[in-house]
């Protein structure tokens, strides 16, 4: 299921790059992304570990759901990429979703006993990535709960040692600079007047 994620995500990923894939495609992979994380991952797995792990997947399936209805029924903000420095932190951040499984070999860590893709921190990048992708308008609702895992993996990042996770930090600031202040990574640099281009 990690392959078929990661593969899902890269052509997520191209698609949206070349104005090939619809809004309400990207979404349905978004909650892909949650649901199998909160079901499979906190709910299955994680929750033997630690009991606040059942509080998490239910968070996680919230946004899940969340995704799924704005892929099925709501019609949710339309995606898209271009100069801004938003998009380009799109790009950044789903670039670094996508290495994420090498990242956390270069750090040290060796399969199985690893986190690679599917996980709740790779997940909250690429999810991070689409968000910045996405017109400011709705953005408060769906960045709420991606923000508070951001900080909470990147504070479990710390304490465990899983370099790749540090990005966390990075997705958590750039997120809430987009939800509190649009414009100010939404500007796209201007067009040279004639005169400096060179033009007579």
């Amino acid at each position: 299921m990690e392959v078929v994620l990661w593969l899902l995500s890269a052509l997520g990923l191209a698609g949206l790059a070349f104005g090939r894939i619809g809004s309400r495609t990207l979404f349905l992979l978004l909650a892909l992304h949650w649901l199998w994380s909160g079901i499979v991952y906190h709910w299955g797995y994680f929750a033997s570990v630690n009991p606040a792990a059942r509080l998490f997947g239910a968070l996680f399936v919230l946004q899940g759901v969340l995704f799924l209805w704005l892929g099925f029924v709501g019609r949710g903000p339309a995606f898209s990429w271009g100069r801004a420095p938003r998009q380009a932190l799109s790009v950044a951040f789903g670039l670094d979703a996508l290495a994420y499984p090498l990242l956390a070999l270069g750090s040290g860590l060796s399969w199985p006993r690893m986190p690679a893709f599917g996980v709740p921190c790779p997940t909250t990048l690429f999810t991070v990535s689409l968000l910045l992708a996405l017109e400011p308008r709705r953005l408060w609702g769906l960045a709420v709960i991606p923000f508070l895992w951001a900080v909470v993996g990147g504070s479990a990042a710390l304490l465990l040692g899983v370099v790749p996770d540090l990005a966390l930090f990075l997705a958590a600031a750039a997120l809430l600079l987009y939800a509190l202040a649009p414009r100010m990574l939404s500007r796209t640099p201007e067009a040279p007047t004639s005169s400096a281009a060179g033009a007579p």
